[in-house]
């Protein structure tokens, strides 16, 4: 497929692989791709079908195992992917994990958890789409950063140490920061073969995960609200279209606000 056949009002054609599809935004982005026509595969860890059993109408509509820290989960269900439906145009990173209180009192197991998670698991991802892509001379990878890579947590444990036991911590921070640098590296390793590498860095977002956000926090959210996950999806949508065509290596902030940078 190439790129003058892509366009921001329709995805028709498009295969997209979404890691996380069955949360909250990662099932925003696969709606939203769906609704444009493009052919979503929803991956998630909670997933009951797999990626050797899977036909084409499985692996547009069912959710497929996949366990992101694992490169032949994810080599597996790429392959089929190309040898069921053909090449996929577009990678969106959405699986992830939280994690939250002090630095202090992390357990070293919690901090491998969340950076084998959402690091590891993002490169992985990447990785195992970049020679089909290259082959195509086309493609769209999209990870999902965070303003709490950017900004060194939400949390203000000078003026009330209760929220940092409710915001996000270290762990999550580092994990979601390292998102941000693999994306400007592959972003230039890329560039020449037609693929652009971009993020996006969302600010509080209501989901299951930010259900003990802080009020006193989303106080100081400009927009005077949390993030939706369609607000995210859309931004996913823009980055994954022609029209962006010359965006790569961008940290696609969208916060309400609340870090301007």
């Amino acid at each position: 497929m190439s790129a003058a056949d892509i366009s921001g009002e329709g995805f028709a054609g498009r295969i997209a692989l979404v890691t996380g599809g069955s949360g909250v935004i990662g099932s925003a982005v696969i709606d939203a791709l769906r609704a444009r026509g493009a052919t979503a595969v929803c991956a998630d860890s909670g997933g009951a079908a797999t990626a050797s059993e899977a036909d084409a109408p499985s692996l547009a509509s069912a959710t497929m195992k996949l366990d992101v820290t694992d490169r032949g989960s994810i080599a597996s269900l790429v392959s089929r992917i190309e040898e069921v439906l053909g090449p996929v145009d577009l990678l969106v990173n959405v699986a992830g994990v939280v994690s939250f209180g002090s630095a202090e009192e992390l357990a070293e197991a919690e901090w491998d958890r969340v950076i084998d998670i959402n690091l590891k698991g993002s490169f992985l991802a990447c990785q195992a789409v970049m020679a089909g892509m290259k082959r195509a001379g086309f493609g769209r990878i999209v990870n999902i950063g965070s303003v709490v890579g950017k900004n060194a947590g939400n949390a203000r444990p000078w003026i009330d140490p209760a929220e940092q036991q409710r915001a996000g911590n270290v762990a999550y921070g580092v994990s979601k920061a390292g998102v941000h640098a693999m994306t400007g590296f592959l972003a230039k390793e890329l560039a020449a073969h037609g693929i652009t590498v971009n993020a996006v860095a969302p600010g509080p977002i209501a989901t299951p995960m930010t259900t003990s956000f802080p009020a006193q926090l989303k106080a100081l959210i400009p927009a005077g609200r949390m993030g939706a996950a369609a607000d995210i999806a859309n931004a996913v949508l823009f980055l994954a279209s022609r029209e962006a065509s010359f965006i790569t290596g961008e940290i696609m902030d969208i916060n309400g606000g609340m870090l301007c940078d």
